[in-house]
This record gives C-alpha cells, sequence and structure tokens, in this order.
C-alpha cells in the first residue's frame, strides 16, 4: 500500500509541476510563483522528467502558434492519434533539436546558474538519482515505480493531452484548431483535461470555465495565492 501511495502522491506532484509551473507560468505567464515554489518545481522536474524548462516551453508556444496545421510540433491531425498517444514524447525530442526554434519560442525561461550548469547540462542526472532514490526506499519495486514515473508525462502529458484532447472530447468553444475538453472533472492531469477553454484563452491560469467544471491545477493556485505563494498575472 505504502508503494502504491508513493507512486500517486510522486506522479500527481510532477503533473502538477508540470500544468502550473511548465504550461501556466512559464509557457503563458499567467501566474507568477514565489521563488522557493518555482525553484522547487524546477527541482522536482529536473527529478522526475529531466525536461529541459526552455525547451518544454518552446515547443509548447510553437504549438499554439501552429495549432493543428503544418509546423504544429505534436498534433494528431498532421501525425496521426495512435502515434501522438504512444510517440507523443518522441515528438517533442524531434522538436527541441531545432535550436533556433528553442531560442525563438523559449525566451524568457529561467537562465540562472543551476539552470545552465545542472538542470539543462545534465538532464539524466536527475532521473538517474530518482531511480537510486526509489531502490534505496523501495528495493527491486523502485525499479517498477520509477518506470511508471518515467511513462506518466510521455502518456498522460505528451500523449492523451496533445493526441487525445485535439481529437475527441467535447468542445465549450468554437475554436481556430481542433482542441477539445477531454472531461468536467479535470483531476488526473492537473485540468489539462479542460484543453478547448486553455485553448480559447491561453493566458488564463485557470482552465475551468462552468460550474460544473473542476480544474485542480487552478485550485491549487488558490491555495498557493491565500499563502502569498502566488500571483495571477490575468485576471480569471
Amino acid at each position: 500500500m505504502l508503494k502504491i501511495i508513493y507512486t500517486l502522491l510522486a506522479t500527481h506532484v510532477t503533473i502538477l509541476c508540470v500544468t502550473l509551473f511548465l504550461h501556466r507560468s512559464q509557457a503563458h505567464k499567467g501566474v507568477e510563483f514565489h521563488k522557493v515554489i518555482a525553484h522547487f518545481m524546477r527541482f522536482w522536474l529536473w527529478l522526475t522528467t529531466g525536461m529541459i524548462t526552455k525547451e518544454w516551453v518552446a515547443v509548447h508556444r510553437k504549438h499554439h502558434a501552429f495549432s493543428d496545421k503544418e509546423g504544429d510540433p505534436h498534433t494528431p491531425l498532421v501525425f496521426g492519434i495512435w502515434r501522438v498517444l504512444f510517440g507523443g514524447a518522441l515528438l517533442y525530442r524531434d522538436a527541441a533539436k531545432d535550436t533556433k526554434m528553442v531560442e525563438q519560442f523559449g525566451a524568457g525561461t529561467p537562465d540562472d546558474w543551476v539552470e545552465r550548469n545542472v538542470y539543462s547540462r545534465f538532464p539524466s542526472l536527475g532521473i538517474s538519482t530518482l531511480l537510486v532514490i526509489n531502490t534505496l526506499l523501495f528495493g527491486w519495486w523502485g525499479l517498477v515505480i520509477w518506470l511508471v514515473q518515467m511513462a506518466w508525462i510521455p502518456f498522460w502529458a505528451a500523449g492523451v493531452i496533445n493526441g487525445v484532447a485535439h481529437w475527441w472530447g467535447y468542445r465549450n468553444f468554437e475554436t481556430k484548431e481542433n482542441s477539445h475538453n477531454l472531461t468536467r472533472f479535470a483531476f488526473l492531469i492537473g485540468g489539462e483535461e479542460l484543453h478547448n477553454n486553455h485553448h480559447k484563452d491561453p493566458a488564463s491560469p485557470r482552465f475551468s470555465v462552468k460550474d460544473d467544471e473542476l480544474d485542480i491545477g487552478w485550485w491549487w493556485i488558490g491555495v498557493l495565492e491565500h499563502l502569498g505563494l502566488a500571483v495571477v498575472k490575468k485576471p480569471s
């Protein structure tokens, strides 16, 4: 039971760091977090995903610039739903190889000493450290937990959100691209399930727009704002 609780908590924190820090704060500048919270999320993403902030932000901003047409790094309308669903992380990696694109679309992301000399320079060190930690905590079960963690973001974020949410679901808004909301209770993927709402107003850090929709990411922003640890830049 402890292993299951640890896995669910750890993967949920990772999802929250992606949606709150990478997506809503860095890519769209909709919310700013206290420097301690922001750095914790940077560290956690390095530890559990190995993703580089500037690259993720650049790929995502390009997705909005060319959404669901040629130039979109990961739309199922170009690459097909199955390739995005099960290979979305590889599409991210391929897009991030374009250093000119990363410089153009990744402006304004962290560029301090630890980013240049640790997080961006040694992205694999974090996930390797996580494997050691998991193994020390749970023995060989730690490897299984680590594999689940390594698959969590590639499948749920890069696959389900980038793929299924541009292919199937319900729409509150007739946006120019093919974005859809997957569920009204957006908890599992941190609120990202309300994808059509996000594409209607990308700068808003709140993804829920109707009374019967729940965006767990927005709930967490509210908690942090109440504690003085977050500032919403765009009123929602």
